[in-house]
């Protein structure tokens, strides 16, 4: 857990997409999350964090559906969405934390 510590205290916005290789929805929003990622450069990052890796992570933030999506920044969690998203929604949303 002290990982993902590091991970999300830091002062630009911090997306994680919780995933499973065999969901279709979470294997949808990887090339959204890829367009993102290359649209927003060094102004925030995008992780993925498969949830049959780190179990206890996703125990500890009640990741219940698939794909999951948060937005940390500063150590703080800012937004939480279940579903899919499109590529300028979730652009829009990470811009109003940038």
């Amino acid at each position: 857990m002290s990982k993902f510590g590091e991970l999300i205290d830091v002062n630009i916005p911090v997306l994680l997409d919780f995933y499973t290789e065999w969901n279709k929805q979470s294997e949808a929003m990887h090339l959204t999350l890829r367009d993102v990622a290359a649209a927003l450069g060094d102004k925030a990052k995008v992780i993925k964090i498969d949830i049959e890796k780190n179990k206890e992570l996703a125990d500890a933030l009640r990741v219940k559906a698939l794909p999951t999506l948060i937005i940390y920044k500063d150590g703080e969690m800012k937004w939480r969405y279940s579903g899919e998203q499109d590529a300028n929604t979730l652009i829009g949303i990470i811009q109003d934390y940038i």
